[in-house]
């Protein structure tokens, strides 16, 4: 396959929290890469996911939603934001319904500066009343600077092969950048944690998830077994009694439901041990984000 017949490149989703973009990249990978919660800001760090055919290669970015940075984390995150922006052969900005431009005008002044193709997507149309469509069409098309606008429901799969087609139609012709038989470039450990955490979201309310980071200190695969041992970091002793709930029920819960998951993700049976330790404040320290890989 000759650099001439063959694209490849880097796809890019930006978007603000909440609009779908993880669903999106899951259905258009079919792999559940992405950690998927109703709650905002689960997706922490860039998730490249793979999507190769015979002359293509797609490297999907996941970014975390965008904000207004008010802490350190927020910070950290913010930065993938802004590198994905410029390292992207094709943005795939992700909006729905009910968002507006909000908090993100400086974001979108940068996607509109950066003379990348933009693709816009309007998410979540399965829930639109009559002529919503329209005005929300009208509303991003005068603030992005966008190709085509392409509305889908990611949630039930509506009129997401047209994103790839247009993605396919915009790549430039390139060799692949990572081998064919891959699906992303994230290790193992980085999927367990993130399972776990997506359970963490899933059963607890309020700031317990937002408190949460979940570290992976053992991942020993065997012959029939993986086993892991993972520590889940509060920053308050009285999260840690939320976080393992009455008799240890509450983490119990986590436990088995992430075992489960883990268990489709790798097709192994999966030993899983959990801690829950306390790290004051660690989304406001910038050592300890680094410990938990938010280096950029």
């Amino acid at each position: 396959m000759t650099e001439n017949t063959h694209k490849a490149g880097f796809v890019n989703i930006v978007g603000k929290p909440n609009v779908g973009k993880s669903t999106l990249m899951n259905v258009l990978i079919g792999e559940r890469l992405s950690i998927i919660s109703s709650k905002a800001q689960t997706t922490r760090h860039r998730i490249m996911g793979l999507i190769n055919g015979d002359d293509f290669q797609i490297v999907f970015s996941d970014t975390p939603g965008m904000i207004k940075p008010k802490y350190e984390l927020q910070k950290s995150m913010m930065s993938f934001v802004n590198i994905s922006l410029e390292d992207a052969d094709v943005i795939v900005f992700v909006t729905d319904l009910y968002e507006n431009e909000e908090e993100i005008e400086q974001v979108i002044e940068k996607i509109n500066q950066s003379g990348v193709p933009v693709l816009l997507v309007i998410n979540k149309i399965d829930l639109s009343k009559e002529n919503q469509l329209e005005e929300v069409t009208a509303y991003w098309t005068e603030r992005i600077k966008a190709e085509t606008v392409i509305p889908i429901s990611a949630l039930e799969g509506f009129n997401t092969e047209r994103i790839l087609q247009e993605i396919l139609d915009r790549l430039p012709f390139h060799a692949p950048f990572y081998d064919k038989e891959e699906l992303t470039d994230k290790p193992e450990r980085f999927f367990a944690s993130e399972i776990i955490r997506e359970k963490i979201f899933h059963n607890y309310k309020k700031e317990i998830p937002y408190s949460t980071e979940v570290a992976i200190v053992d991942f020993y695969e065997e012959a029939e077994i993986i086993r892991i041992r993972a520590e889940i970091y509060v920053e308050r002793e009285s999260q840690k009694g939320i976080l393992i709930g009455q008799g240890g029920k509450a983490l119990k819960r986590v436990g088995i439901q992430a075992r489960e998951e883990l268990e489709r993700f790798f097709g192994k049976k999966i030993f899983l041990e959990t801690h829950v330790k306390v790290e004051d404040n660690w989304r406001k320290n910038k050592n300890k984000l680094r410990r938990f890989g938010y280096d950029q």
